[in-house]
């Protein structure tokens, strides 16, 4: 996005005049655009105003590979929009269609639906009835006054305005009892040649689908001991200390190698190669290293691709997004101008510097931007990934848990389902001078989880009729996995159906019907639960003492799976890579000295190694048993019995499942001790 369309929002007009609608939703994201669509099909008189001069978000505006995590969770609008996205033209997958399809696919819809939207005009003040907001004046002096509001912008800038209690960064892990939460250095996370030398399978490589953190010892000092650019020094802050960071921000390109379209990647105006010393100091690491592993290039439809960040030093820029949640308008346009400065300087630099490698230069000129997408702004995604910003902390706050033990809820309007996947917080330098990523902890599985509908909702007192759909009540955690648009897009659709009824009923948000507005949902095909849940197998329902891999310390880059009939619904494998480098640690203590039954729970299949060393460190010692996970476990097809052995209740039951010299995929589910009498 130019500078130019990012300071339109703060020029005013001379005069003021009001206009008057039922619903007023401030951002045009696909939250926004799902939410108004909805509630113009029920009646209401419905406006859009969206800060930027585009709609659609994320969607219309460059991250087209969808997240969706379990495709099963997905109903209602999303699936709505994303079915009909990708019927416009032949041979798109659902949920990977083109940036310029989505956005006329949505185009489309508002226009059926009779949805009024504004565009490039920001929010210049609120004004407030008592709790209730009663007009949303824009830059230009328009006054918007509406019966009900929603904020679906990323920024949430009418919430903070209507003083909705909100938080920016990372809560403490005491706050909410969250495992992941806070601070979280990581160490080194070794990488093989071979890894670093493969593109990602999305483009036909035979390495792992992403990598994460460090890969090396990496210098990040310059020759007079000082950091280097995008290192910075050690907090040393405590694991798990609060603090107002987050999770990187990026553009999502797309990108082709088709001749008939592509351009080469622009050279910024700002361009400076100092800023990329890290990346050249990995480079160096690891010569052979593919463009297909410094970036995830993941396909979409007619030969264009989504690029993404992965790994070290890619797309994300860590610690250059702190000021902007809370940020002005000036200080946001510095913030959206310096990002694009960096990555096309990044794409640059790999395609030119003569410091690069000539084979990784050719690989990076052969990819470019697609000539027929964002051709009205230089073609250049036309959104900043603001992964997270604001989040309210309204009448229930998602936590950890909710997404991998609490996982029902009364007032369920919607599931998530993604990972728990938190990008680079910080690069930190660590005491040897060597670099450390920074919060960006191993994904972490989640069970599909219901998302109540108390997490749009501000408290009372502060607000009664505004819903929250994008910058909802959830700690730095949740929003890890909630942030996924298919979830924006439910909680859009529930907003604008919930708007509605508390419209049409007069009263507040806090006092919607909710079984009335469940009801509604599930007759527009949105899931609210899934069957499958009754039968997963519960590690609370389970005897003895279980621990489960999300629980488990974890050594190199494993895989969350769903797949056979996991405990707690997840399990994770090696992706058979990297052998000898990952193994999966379980620390158990026990209730009482004495002997206990060891059993292991794995998925089964052909293609899973048939020599699996689990060790098992007890009293005695150390015993390594060979498991074939070829073959189904015998125990309920769930466990397999490793023996009994003493343990003794002032030193941990210590279990590891490794995948050093193994002969196929390695799973590792969960770990469960019996006390034999």
């Amino acid at each position: 996005m130019s500078l130019r369309h990012l300071l339109l929002v703060g020029c005013a007009a001379s005069s003021i005049h009001a206009v008057e609608c039922d619903l007023v939703i401030y951002g045009g994201t696909p939250a926004g655009l799902s939410a108004g669509i909805i509630a113009a099909r029920e009646g209401a008189s419905v406006i859009v105003i969206e800060p930027t001069k585009w709609i659609g978000g994320m969607v219309t505006g460059g991250l087209c590979r969808t997240d969706v995590g379990k495709e099963e969770t997905i109903g209602g609008f999303p699936r709505e929009f994303f079915t009909r996205a990708a019927a416009a033209k032949p041979e798109t997958p659902l949920w990977y269609a083109e940036p310029g399809v989505n956005m006329t696919t949505f185009q489309t819809m508002l226009s059926e639906a009779g949805v009024k939207v504004i565009t490039g005009q920001s929010l210049r003040s609120v004004t407030k009835n008592g709790p209730r907001i009663t007009t949303l004046t824009t830059a230009d002096g328009t006054a918007h006054e509406g019966k009900m509001f929603i904020d679906a912008s990323y920024e949430s800038d009418l919430m903070a305005a209507a003083k909705v209690s909100y938080i920016v960064g990372r809560e403490s892990r005491d706050q909410y009892g969250e495992s992941l939460a806070g601070y979280y250095p990581m160490p080194i996370r070794p990488r093989t040649v071979e890894v670093m030398e493969s593109d990602c399978p999305s483009i036909g490589g035979k390495g792992p689908a992403y990598i994460h953190g460090t890969p090396a010892p990496i210098s990040g000092v310059d020759a007079s001991g000082k950091p280097i650019f995008g290192v910075v020094p050690d907090p040393k802050l405590a694991p798990g200390s609060a603090d107002r960071l987050t999770q990187s921000y990026n553009f999502r390109i797309c990108v082709t190698q088709r001749p008939d379209i592509r351009l080469p990647f622009p050279k910024p105006a700002h361009y400076d190669p100092a800023r990329y010393e890290l990346l050249l100091r990995l480079i160096q690491a690891f010569p052979g290293v593919r463009f297909g592993r410094l970036f995830h290039i993941g396909g979409i439809a007619q030969g264009k691709y989504d690029l993404n960040a992965q790994g070290f030093f890619s797309t994300d820029y860590p610690g250059a997004n702190t000021d902007y949640p809370d940020g002005d308008t000036a200080t946001r346009v510095r913030i959206w101008q310096d990002h694009t400065d960096f990555i096309q300087g990044m794409l640059w630099f790999l395609g030119h510097d003569e410091r690069v490698p000539q084979s990784l230069r050719d690989q990076a000129n052969s990819w470019g931007l697609c000539q027929d997408e964002f051709a009205d702004n230089g073609h250049w995604p036309y959104a900043l990934y603001i992964r997270e910003g604001r989040r309210m902390i309204g009448e229930h706050v998602m936590r950890q848990q909710d997404m991998q033990t609490d996982i029902f809820k009364e007032d369920s309007v919607g599931m998530g389902s993604f990972l728990i996947d938190c990008h680079i917080v910080q690069r930190i330098l660590a005491d040897d001078g060597t670099v450390r990523d920074e919060g960006s902890f191993q994904d972490t599985p989640t069970l599909p989880y219901q998302i109540p509908y108390r997490s749009l909702t501000p408290k009372r007192a502060e607000c009664e009729n505004l819903l929250v759909p994008v910058c909802l009540s959830a700690s730095h955690i949740a929003c890890c996995s909630i942030r996924m648009e298919p979830v924006y897009m439910t909680l859009g659709h529930a907003s604008g159906l919930a708007v509605v009824m508390a419209m049409k009923a007069g009263s507040s948000v806090q006092t919607v019907d909710v079984a009335a507005l469940r009801k509604k949902l599930l007759e527009h095909k949105a899931v609210l639960e899934l069957a499958s849940l009754a039968s997963m197998v519960r590690s609370s329902m389970l005897p003895g003492i279980v621990m489960g891999e999300q629980d488990a310390e974890r050594v190199g880059h494993w895989v969350g799976s769903s797949y056979g009939s996991p405990v707690d619904g997840s399990s994770i494998h090696d992706e058979n890579h990297e052998k000898g480098a990952k193994s999966v640690i379980y620390r158990l203590k026990v209730p009482a000295t004495g002997r206990y039954e060891v059993r292991v729970s794995y998925a089964s299949a052909p293609n899973r190694a048939g020599n699996v060393p689990v060790s098992i460190a007890h009293a005695a010692g150390i015993e390594t048993v060979r498991v074939s996970q070829k073959k189904p476990p015998l125990i309920d097809k769930l466990f397999l019995s490793l023996g009994i052995f003493e343990f003794a209740a002032d030193k941990q039951a210590v279990i590891t499942v490794s995948n050093k010299d193994t002969d196929g995929i390695v799973g590792a589910d969960a770990v469960q001790l019996i006390q034999v009498k």
